[in-house]
């Protein structure tokens, strides 16, 4: 997979997650990524929990195979390099409000007339126009008005995940487009200005319930076919406390899973109305009657799309996980690899973040 982006050049001047995690994109398909930072460094490297070598694990997680230089882009000096290393660069990704490379001196404008093969990807959270164009926000907001947050819950109140989907949608949808953009250089010559906003990538996820509005059928929380509302696709508590889920919406699965459980009366309910409060009240009174344990033995071996809930350490070692190799632990923490195989080939573990120093870097790119 190295070979892919084999001597593309990529300034990561973001910090925090996603402009970083698309950058780590980039680095793991073979990009020459360097991460640019202020001379405090990027405030991520003291978030905890903190690995082995001091630094934030969850820094060292998403700048893997980056070589780091600290800049002062507000000095003479500093400002000269980076112009020296935006002159030969292919890729040059920020994450900063709109209005901000302007002051440093890096406009859109400037670094187009520095580089104009340049495609420069610019990652922020609203996008660089409209009225909230310079406003603050977190992923929590991106997805209270990309439309995400109303329908993920439970009925009494919106439910936030632990994994910031916003942060990596937007940093998929970057990587993505910074791609496209240098496919359409190979023909055109020209560089490219990349507007991605973190709110709007999740915004482009939200076509059915946009849909399902526009034709008088959005529900409620929890009243859905895949929100809660249906006994075949649903999350249920077994007697030990712990978790299953059941994703068995065709009609086979679920025919499957009522046989298995010795309950064939209920293959004929699949298509109640939803939502299936009483189907869904009979399966859980099922689920809880029994361990989780009990239930993976019954329900592993049966087609019924049946999987319990797993922690972050049952799930590193599952052998599904652990047999294609892309958690592994490092000095820093844990690396989560690319998750692609090419041509039968896994992807390679990444060499930890290594910083350097200005003449390294002016060397590397021969810049």
């Amino acid at each position: 997979m190295k070979d892919c982006l084999e001597g593309l050049r990529v300034i990561d001047f973001s910090q925090w997650l996603p402009g970083p995690h698309a950058a780590l994109i980039l680095a793991d398909l073979g990009a020459d990524v360097l991460k640019v930072e202020p001379p405090g460094g990027d405030p991520m490297r003291d978030m905890e929990p903190k690995g082995g070598d001091g630094v934030s694990a969850g820094y060292n997680a998403t700048n893997g195979g980056k070589l780091v230089l600290r800049l002062d882009l507000k000095s003479v000096s500093g400002a000269a390099v980076f112009r020296r290393l935006a002159a030969k660069a292919d890729v040059l990704l920020e994450s900063f409000r709109p209005g901000v490379m302007d002051r440093l001196g890096f406009s859109a404008a400037a670094l187009r007339a520095l580089n104009p093969r340049l495609v420069h990807t610019a990652l922020s959270g609203w996008g660089r126009t409209g009225p909230y164009a310079g406003r603050a926000g977190h992923d929590v907001n991106y997805l209270a008005v990309g439309g995400s947050l109303a329908y993920s819950g439970t009925p009494e109140r919106p439910t936030l995940g632990r994994v910031p989907v916003a942060d990596f949608a937007s940093a998929l949808t970057a990587a993505v487009a910074t791609l496209a953009a240098l496919q359409r250089r190979q023909a055109a010559g020209q560089g490219a200005f990349v507007d991605v906003s973190i709110m709007e990538s999740v915004l482009a996820w939200q076509a059915e319930p946009f849909i399902a509005q526009r034709m008088g059928r959005i529900g409620n929380r929890g009243e859905g076919l895949l929100g809660g509302g249906a006994a075949c696709y649903n999350i249920y508590r077994a007697a030990d406390g712990g978790f299953v889920t059941l994703g068995a919406l065709e009609a086979k699965f679920w025919a499957a899973f009522c046989r298995a459980v010795g309950r064939p009366q209920w293959i004929a309910r699949r298509d109640e109305s939803l939502p299936q409060h009483d189907l869904i009240a009979e399966v859980s009174a099922l689920f809880a009657s029994r361990p989780r344990a009990r239930w993976q033995a019954l329900l592993d071996p049966v087609d019924c799309c049946f999987e319990a809930v797993l922690s972050a350490g049952e799930a590193r070692d599952h052998p599904q996980i652990a047999g294609r190799g892309l958690v592994q632990e490092t000095a820093g923490g844990v690396d989560v690899l690319f998750p692609a195989y090419i041509d039968g080939r896994p992807p390679m573990p990444r060499m930890p973040a290594r910083q350097i120093g200005e003449s390294e870097a002016l060397k590397r790119w021969q810049a």
